[in-house]
């Protein structure tokens, strides 16, 4: 797939925005954290008065991220040794001069080449082929992703390839499809400048790679659920709800190397009268696959509908009767919210593969990706140990919050609950038993010599303790709230 400039051209700009600069940190020096936190959320104030003396990294900021038409000689200056003519793929002639056509933003110590957001080209409704740039999902994807090393990797509708540099860093080689050639191309023009070198496939989702295994798949899918359109191709599938997102899930067992991990986001239905658990479950049923699905927002229809036309910038002439023809199919299946989160599979090769799916709302320490490593190696461990006769240890900084009321014989203590106060924040309610066994773990007597003191101070039989106790514990290794002692 050929990128947007020839080979030469490109190496100049990269030559150019290296020397000048135009990199996230030296944009961040240039404009100090305020001003560059400010145009960030696209408040370009401090930023313009900032870059009015005009040089060269002045100008490419003015152009790629303020949106600001610039003289044609200082625009010549700035992307020197690049010749205007050869850059005429990123630039567009406006009054007085020139202004971005493309995208072309720094991103960590890459450079990314996307179509204009909707931001930058106010009142205009983004075409149905449009290649988002950098985005909330993109970001979101890239912090939960597993980043250990792999062989293999595939991005899945990779777009400008945000997914595919990550990948990049930790896996020998990387495939990324697309079923829009156009996409394909931004992903070749981001994968050159950056010095990288992609296999780019055209096709819709998993057919490029039919046959093929992957240590690692990960994809932004066009998971927005609705009636089926493919009026942009960024965010529609063709396919009607979220079955996008199943058929994801069960193309998974065939792409997946064993021991092979796929991400993705995804969207799904909350139909009435059903749990929007067993909906997922059911795609997953049948496909041997350790699963961990995170629920991070639930949305109403008309809240889901109108931040997807806002999204798309719509005319405004136009939304109504699009966000009523939405709504009615909604009213039709029922759809009483849609969820978003994140499915993560694990090819583990076990006949009773673990399926988790759950809530995980609150707000987590860190990135997502190193958690839910440590969650699938949590789960490695719990197969494979006799947990009674492990040691294990409280995390570290656990604490303890009890909730008390007052009463006729003073403060009664009713809720006891374990607080991770890092990664994933889960807040667990424990009886006393729970408690006594929880604080007792330092990682110098084994579960077996907790359970065996406890039973004998109550008075009950160890094995029925231990029926109790190993349940409780492998939920709260799995939590994170215990851990197999060094």
């Amino acid at each position: 797939m050929d990128a947007l400039l020839d080979n030469t051209a490109l190496a100049q700009l990269r030559e150019a925005l290296g020397s000048a600069g135009y990199t996230s940190e030296g944009i961040r020096k240039h404009l100090g954290e305020d001003a560059a936190a400010a145009a960030a959320r696209n408040d370009f104030r401090a930023a313009l008065r900032i870059t009015e003396a005009g040089g060269r990294l002045d100008t490419l900021i003015r152009l790629f991220i303020c949106g600001q038409t610039e003289p044609l000689d200082r625009v010549a200056a700035a992307l020197a040794p690049l010749p205007l003519e050869s850059a005429a793929p990123l630039l567009e002639a406006a009054a007085q001069g020139v202004r971005a056509a493309l995208e072309l933003e720094p991103y960590g110590d890459w450079w990314v080449v996307a179509d204009l957001s909707a931001g930058m080209r106010p009142g205009r409704p983004l075409p149905g082929d449009h290649v988002l740039g950098i985005g909330g999902a993109s970001s979101t994807l890239a912090a939960a992703t597993l980043r250990r090393p792999v062989g293999t990797a595939l991005d899945l509708g990779t777009g400008c390839g945000v997914q595919a540099l990550h990948l990049s860093t930790h896996a020998q080689r990387v495939t990324a499809t697309d079923v829009l050639p156009r996409a394909l191309r931004f992903a070749a023009t981001t994968a050159a400048l950056n010095g990288l070198d992609w296999e780019l496939l055209e096709g819709d989702l998993t057919r490029p790679v039919a046959g093929r295994r992957f240590d690692l798949v990960v994809s932004n899918p066009p998971f927005v659920a609705g009636p089926g359109s493919t009026a942009h191709t960024y965010r529609d599938s063709g396919r009607p709800g979220d079955a996008v997102c199943a058929e994801l899930v069960a193309a998974a067992p065939g792409l997946l190397a064993a021991g092979g991990h796929m991400q993705f986001l995804a969207n799904w239905l909350h139909v009435a009268g059903e749990d929007w658990t067993e909906r997922v479950n059911d795609w997953l049923a049948g496909t041997g696959l350790d699963a961990w699905v995170i629920q991070r927002e639930v949305s109403d229809p008309l809240a889901y509908v109108n931040l997807w036309l806002a999204d798309a910038s719509e005319d405004p002439s136009r939304q109504p009767a699009l966000a009523a023809a939405w709504l009615d199919w909604f009213d039709a299946q029922r759809v009483e919210a849609v969820g978003f989160g994140l499915i993560t599979l694990r090819a583990g090769g076990h006949d009773d593969p673990t399926v988790r799916i759950e809530d995980l709302r609150q707000t987590v320490g860190g990135d997502l990706g190193p958690l839910i490593g440590d969650w699938f190696d949590r789960q490695d461990f719990l197969r494979h140990a006799d947990l009674l006769h492990s040691r294990l240890v409280a995390a570290p900084g656990l604490t303890l919050r009890q909730e008390a009321a007052l009463g006729a014989e003073g403060w009664e203590v009713g809720q006891q609950l374990l607080v991770l106060p890092d990664g994933l924040r889960w807040v667990e309610e424990v009886d006393p038993v729970a408690l006594t066994l929880v604080g007792a773990c330092d990682g110098s007597v084994t579960l077996q010599d907790q359970v065996d003191v406890l039973a004998a101070a109550h008075g009950v039989p160890a094995e029925v303790l231990a029926d109790v106790a190993v349940p409780l514990v492998s939920h709260l290794v799995e939590r994170g709230v215990l851990l197999c002692a060094p």
